[in-house]
């Protein structure tokens, strides 16, 4: 993305007449329009689910590196990076699932912290498969929720850590409800903080070889999480940090509940 010097565009449009300053503002924004095409049609491109009211924003399908961002240096051997490839486009929850929309589908609210806005937590993997089944939906796959929380950044968190998480520095050790932080590029909140998002996928390592819709092992004993939660430090709040735990498990401690949101084609 383009970086644009907006005391310039003052400057310039004082010189020449405020009558041009609309002209060079809107012509600033196109060149950048241009360059995040990608992220500003997905966001564009929203509907709601008639069977849980929640918003689904259109990703397009694209390549990017998945694990360690560039110039991160907290990460782990789990979190090796390599090009991943998704040659299809996916729908996926504006924001985490609440606690209404869960009442509304399942017709109760397993949650410790109350609240219809607030994401719903303390469920199981097959808790959340199955509401998003029940939608017509599914989890993503981890490459799918990667790169979906990314916004298209290459970076470990697409702005400022405060500006777009809920962690242990701010959160005051309780959920928060959904969207009150800042949303990526795709339109997406609360990618990072909050609560961990179960994923598809059994738990595997990674490959340093360039991969095509990968959608993890066949098999396996614990399934992923992602995205991290409001117990934990900034260290752990990066879009490539990876955790996993025994499908039948709602929660591992007190700012380690676990929630999700849904996925489609």
């Amino acid at each position: 993305m383009k970086v644009v010097n907006c005391s310039a565009i003052f400057r310039y449009g004082s010189r020449l007449g405020f009558w041009l300053l609309p002209l060079l503002i809107s012509s600033t924004i196109a060149v950048w329009r241009v360059d995040t095409a990608p992220a500003v049609a997905a966001q564009a491109k929203t509907k709601a689910n008639p069977r849980d009211g929640l918003t689904y924003v259109w990703i397009p399908p694209g390549t990017f590196q998945m694990g360690c961002s560039p110039n991160d240096s907290e990460c782990n051997r789990n979190e090796t990076p390599h090009s991943v490839r998704l040659t299809k486009g996916f729908w996926i929850g504006q924001t985490l699932v609440t606690q209404a929309a869960y009442k509304k589908v399942v017709g109760s609210n397993p949650s410790a912290f109350k609240g219809d806005q607030l994401p719903v937590e303390t469920v199981s993997w097959d808790d959340a498969q199955a509401y998003c089944k029940a939608v017509a939906m599914r989890l993503p796959t981890e490459a799918e929720w990667e790169y979906a929380a990314r916004g298209g950044s290459p970076a470990a968190r697409y702005a400022p850590l405060a500006q777009v998480a809920w962690y242990s520095a701010n959160s005051d050790g309780t959920t928060h409800e959904v969207g009150k932080k800042q949303a990526n590029d795709y339109g997406l909140y609360d990618t990072l903080g909050n609560v961990w998002e179960w994923v598809a996928d059994w738990y595997g390592p990674y490959e340093a070889a360039s991969t095509v819709d990968p959608k993890g092992p066949r098999t396996g004993r614990v399934r992923m999480l992602r995205g991290a939660s409001f117990g934990l430090d900034g260290s752990f709040v990066r879009v490539s940090y990876r955790s996993w735990y025994d499908p039948g498990y709602r929660s591992y401690g007190d700012g380690y509940v676990n929630g999700f949101r849904c996925a489609g084609n």
